[in-house]
């Protein structure tokens, strides 16, 4: 322990004096105390209005989180005020905040996001509950406060890699918890055994750098196209967490922190940016979860309202959305469209002799088919109970023959099964391409309507065109 004499007492108050000097307090008034030592404090009462120059100097009884030497020397000035046990208090009391509001938010959600929301309620509540600890343990053994704290912060990681999992419907994995879990016993083992802040440090940023990185992945790989905003913000907050702890390895890495040296205190000024980044994902990270639920709740709405809920495809409003667009375009850049109507053919017979439970199979069934060999650019819905359309939005009458065509010979050779056997199914097509004149989709729809029907009269499973028929 240093030993403060009158005469070395006197040197460092002079030198303090000297360093500050030029420094005026702005009429403020109150102790601002200055790391001497462990013990001792020096305490420079300014009485209003004068510079620390002229401030009476008087040594005390440092507190509990004096700041070291190295504070000192780094000349480094704080104010008694300045306690990061505030700030976890007060970074855990708006975490929970954040998280009663996302409870009140899940009673509205479907139940195919609840999971997810459950993960990162659990999570925010973890993790808030490690910052209590911080804040209100100081009457605590310190291995306890360490190992509670850090553990619980851990698992609510963990907890918001499994909310973002859930949420692009992938099953969280039980091993993803086994980092946490070993994390405690580490923190224990060089805490209580082996007080060194250095191993705790490694391991600590370890996990959480990989919990950071996982969520990251998992973010970038499941995203929908367009990304929208809510999602953004989400990956860049896990990208700052990720960042943060790399930086603040390397930092701690530079200095010369002893072995038992007190992370959650504020020797460091760099501690005091570990709450700020923590809380950004339990309170700003909460509200842009529940705009990512919002959001996917919208695009569900939209998804319901433009397709056909038994075989996925479009509707009939979509497809006319979409022919309206073909109008458009062909007013501008002069290439026509193509469109056929598809009917299964005797499909009430199938009803009869199956039942409708077949019948909405078949027709399920008869979707896919159509997918797998209509192509990319081809747009597919279902208009009425067994009528399908085909849009080709750059097709003229030849490439619409030949796709038609290719569908109806792969829809002949699928084997559509049930429990009764196997049921032959075939369609018949009219097909229409737009011509001068023709001012709405509704125009080329009746022609290709039409066509649909003189190839039902004339034997069914064929292709015919408006005014142009072609055997099968």
């Amino acid at each position: 322990m240093t030993d403060w004499s009158p005469v070395r007492l006197r040197m460092q108050l002079l030198r303090v004096c000297k360093k500050f000097t030029s420094i005026s307090t702005g009429g403020c008034c109150g102790d601002v105390f200055y790391s001497l030592d462990g013990r001792y404090a020096l305490a420079l009462n300014n009485g209003g209005g004068t510079s620390l120059g002229c401030a009476i100097l008087r040594v005390v009884a440092a507190p509990t989180r004096i700041y070291s030497p190295r504070s000192c020397t780094q000349g480094h000035l704080w104010g008694v005020g300045m306690d990061i046990g505030t700030i976890f208090m007060t970074v855990s009391f708006m975490m929970l905040i954040n998280g009663s509001v996302l409870i009140e938010f899940y009673r509205d959600m479907p139940r195919t996001l609840r999971p997810a929301m459950q993960y990162w309620q659990a999570g925010t509540a973890l993790i808030a509950g490690g910052c209590a600890i911080f804040a209100f343990g100081a009457p605590l053994p310190r291995a306890f406060i360490l190992v509670a704290a850090y553990g619980l912060i851990t698992f609510g990681l963990t907890a918001y890699l499994a909310a973002v999992q859930a949420f692009d419907g992938i099953r969280p994995k039980i091993w993803q918890f086994i980092p946490s879990a070993a994390l405690v016993p580490s923190i224990l083992w060089f805490t209580l055994i082996a007080d060194i802040f250095g191993a705790r440090l490694v391991f600590l940023t370890a996990v959480w750098g990989w919990l950071a990185f996982a969520c990251l992945s998992s973010l970038l790989h499941g995203s929908p196209q367009p990304v929208p905003i809510s999602r953004k913000i989400l990956i860049w907050l896990f990208a700052t967490v990720f960042c943060y702890l790399v930086i603040q390895l390397g930092f701690y890495s530079r200095t010369d922190a002893n072995l038992s040296f007190a992370s959650e205190a504020v020797e460091y000024w760099f501690n005091l940016l570990g709450p700020t980044v923590l809380s950004l994902l339990p309170i700003v990270g909460t509200t842009t979860f529940l705009l990512m639920c919002s959001d996917k709740l919208r695009q569900r709405l939209e998804e319901m309202a433009s397709t056909d809920y038994l075989t996925g495809l479009f509707n009939r409003r979509i497809l006319a959305d979409y022919g309206a667009r073909c109008i458009e375009a062909v007013a501008k850049s002069g290439r026509g469209f193509a469109l056929a109507l598809l009917d299964i053919d005797n499909f009430k017979s199938i009803n009869d002799t199956y039942g409708h439970e077949v019948g909405d199979q078949v027709l399920a069934e008869l979707a896919r088919c159509l997918r797998e060999h209509a192509g990319m650019d081809a747009i597919l819905a279902r208009v009425g109970g067994e009528e399908f359309a085909l849009l080709l939005p750059d097709g003229d009458q030849k490439s619409a023959i030949a796709m038609t065509e290719r569908l109806r010979q792969a829809v002949e050779k699928f084997e559509f099964q049930s429990s009764q056997g196997a049921i032959p199914v075939t369609f018949s097509a009219g097909i229409a391409t737009w011509r001068h004149g023709d001012s709405e989709f509704d125009d080329v729809f009746r022609r290709a309507d039409q066509a649909l029907y003189t190839a039902k009269s004339s034997g069914r499973n064929r292709v015919e065109v408006a005014r142009l028929s072609v055997a099968v």
